[in-house]
């Protein structure tokens, strides 16, 4: 839980600066890299995380993963987390950026999850659906498929979820029915 708060104001901080200095894009793609090597790489979010392992020998793995592949102010950003002995923020710190840039440039980002893939028409309406609730009109939508809802769909934006599954609508008529069996037998 702290890690992340420090992750969210490294990445804010981080985001300013790529802002001011004309870089953002070039900084945004950078976090992007980070986030996919974070997520792939399990010993580097351990050996990040790891008290005993020195800050110049993190800062050693960090160069030769990332040297060449980012701009030289993330790399610089490297070298001040390591500074501060905050490695263990990087494992949050590309998903917080994203997500504070995409607050910045008024993107929302939105999952839906359904029996089938979705039809541009369905597509369009999910679309829709999030632009009413958030105001957004930039709507990045990315699709899950689970044959398990059986119909319907699961749309998530932000921390809000509305579940229109076949699956939980029988999985609510089953506890209705219980209830109203347990009710009838007291």
């Amino acid at each position: 839980m702290a890690d992340q708060r420090v992750a969210a104001r490294y990445a804010k901080s981080l985001l300013d600066l790529g802002k001011e200095m004309g870089t953002l894009e070039s900084v945004k793609e950078d976090m992007d890299l980070l986030s996919k090597t974070m997520a792939e790489s399990r010993e580097l979010r351990l050996l990040l995380r790891n008290p005993i392992v020195k800050h110049d020998k993190k800062l050693a793995i960090l160069t030769a993963i990332f040297g060449g592949k980012v701009s030289e102010i993330t790399m610089r950003f490297f070298t001040i987390l390591t500074q501060k002995n905050r490695e263990s923020a990087l494992e949050g710190m590309g998903t917080e950026f994203q997500v504070q840039y995409n607050s910045m440039q008024g993107i929302q980002m939105a999952e839906v999850t359904s029996a089938t893939p979705l039809t541009p028409a369905s597509r369009a309406e999910m679309e829709k659906l999030v632009t009413q609730q958030t105001g957004l009109t930039d709507v990045k939508l990315t699709e899950k498929v689970d044959a398990d809802l059986i119909g319907g769909f699961i749309l998530r934006v932000g921390d809000k979820q509305l579940d229109d599954s076949v699956r939980t609508s029988l999985r609510k008529m089953r506890t209705s029915l219980q209830d109203t069996t347990f009710q009838q037998k007291v």
